[in-house]
């Protein structure tokens, strides 16, 4: 999996298709898409398209997809796989993610709400069993690598004891105001990459894009203060996803470098612990408006 990705959790198709390519061109060869973000289907046209005009290889990309909470029961995974694989036009994907540890009621409703507007659970199903349909996919040859989303340490170390196939990647928030210090430090011991979401803090204000610390790193060594947090990021040993719809955005979040050990140290010290996304206490992204 290359360090630096492409997050495509963009509302407007016709912007999905767009940020893409731009991304492509600027250099990221990661991208990841997901059904619950409904463009995958304009993902896997920028990505032909780009791949064609820039004479890239398909296994030059890498590109991540994720099951949602609906298909958690073992019987709809392969067809949700499948749906995702079609729209996406591609043959295989390089990594196939649970979406949350959260099973929601199954159906084509993404997502599911009683006459008082809760989430509606489905309580027969636990994430071990979606994890062995999962382990299926890899036994079919079109799935290269299985992991999970916004999962907790917890959750995660409970599963990987019972797997056959371990997590390959594990998804989460992460930034300075919350840096998953422990999961990290479990991932790196067994061997699986953790995939940082909302690296910049996701647009939220005020959050790490204008923290005084970053700010004085970013001045001292002629950077943005994007670009060290997403050095920062690959520095303590994650792979980031960043997600923008301009072309000169794109190519000023590849174009990052190590930080001086003092600055780096200087950004671990940040003392603020705030999680953005409330996603692993409901399994609603919080990122994604309701109904959309």
């Amino acid at each position: 999996m290359p360090a630096l990705g492409f997050g495509t959790l963009i509302p407007d198709p016709a912007e999905t298709i767009t940020a893409t390519r731009n991304a492509l061109a600027a250099g990221f060869r990661h991208f990841d898409s997901a059904e619950r973000y409904r463009n995958e289907g304009e993902v896997g046209l920028a990505l032909q398209a780009g791949m064609a005009a820039e004479g890239i290889a398909r296994e030059n990309i890498f590109v991540t997809a994720k099951l949602w909470n609906t298909n958690h029961r073992p019987e709809r995974v392969l067809p949700a796989f499948e749906a995702s694989l079609k729209r996406l036009g591609l043959e295989y994907v390089d990594a196939y993610l649970i979406h949350t540890p959260f099973a929601f009621q199954a159906g084509d409703e993404q997502d599911p709400r009683d006459q008082n507007g809760d989430v509606l659970y489905d309580n027969g199903v636990t994430l071990l069993d979606t994890w062995r349909a999962m382990e299926n996919l890899i036994d079919g040859g079109r799935c290269r690598a299985i992991g999970l989303s916004d999962i907790s340490l917890d959750q995660l170390a409970l599963l990987y004891e019972s797997t056959r196939i371990k997590p390959a990647v594990v998804q989460v928030e992460a930034h300075p105001y919350l840096p998953e210090t422990e999961l990290l430090q479990f991932c790196k011991e067994k061997g699986i990459v953790l995939l940082a979401f909302a690296p910049l803090g996701h647009g939220m204000r005020p959050g790490p894009l204008e923290d005084p610390v970053i700010a004085a790193v970013a001045a001292d060594i002629g950077k943005t203060p994007a670009q060290v947090l997403l050095a920062w990021a690959v520095q303590r040993g994650t792979a980031v996803l960043t997600t923008t719809r301009s072309a000169s955005r794109a190519k000023e979040n590849f174009d990052i470098s190590a930080l001086p050990g003092d600055a780096f140290e200087r950004i671990n010290r940040i003392e603020i612990r705030q999680r953005l996304n409330p996603v692993v206490k409901t399994g609603v992204p919080g990122f994604i408006a309701r109904g959309a």
